[in-house]
């Protein structure tokens, strides 16, 4: 009796063990800051583009910037000139989910007129949330052409 009693008491000590763990490695995740940039992002997935646009209307590109960083209690300016000027300055292979890039896509090749936030680096490969002009709020890779010619610099927002 008193052998069946410790197995059942054993089996619920490690069942708890491993809910708690698992409960406390989620909670961790979703805390922190970039996490929560990027889901804020993300949340406007299909939001039209509208040149100048703050809401789930229409919005432009450093709309999407200063929403999604603004959700962490960080509030960047709203033109992504000015945006780009924050945070510190990082290489390409220092780039991580949070950071922002920023592009030159008007005739001046190297004035910032674009930007967007780093959602995953899979294998180096940099995908980003932006809302561009044809897709409105959609996710691209820097390794696309028209992207990698365009791309300028990245900056990191969050330590």
């Amino acid at each position: 009796m008193l052998r069946k009693q410790f197995r059942f008491t054993a089996f619920f000590l490690v069942v708890g063990l491993m809910l708690a763990s698992s409960c406390a490695s989620k909670r961790k995740v979703t805390s922190e800051p970039f996490n929560t940039v990027i889901q804020t992002a993300r949340s406007y997935t299909g939001t039209p583009y509208r040149y100048g646009g703050t809401t789930r209307a229409g919005m432009d590109c450093s709309a999407l910037v200063y929403h999604s960083f603004y959700s962490v209690g960080i509030t960047m300016p709203r033109i992504s000139t000015d945006q780009s000027k924050m945070g510190k300055s990082i290489r390409t292979n220092e780039i991580k989910p949070g950071d922002v890039l920023f592009f030159a896509t008007g005739r001046r090749r190297k004035q910032v007129t674009h930007s967007g936030i780093v959602t995953e680096t899979p294998r180096g490969d940099i995908r980003f949330i932006h809302s561009s002009s044809s897709l409105g709020v959609s996710e691209d890779y820097l390794s696309n052409n028209y992207w990698s010619k365009a791309f300028l610099f990245a900056r990191r927002i969050l330590e």
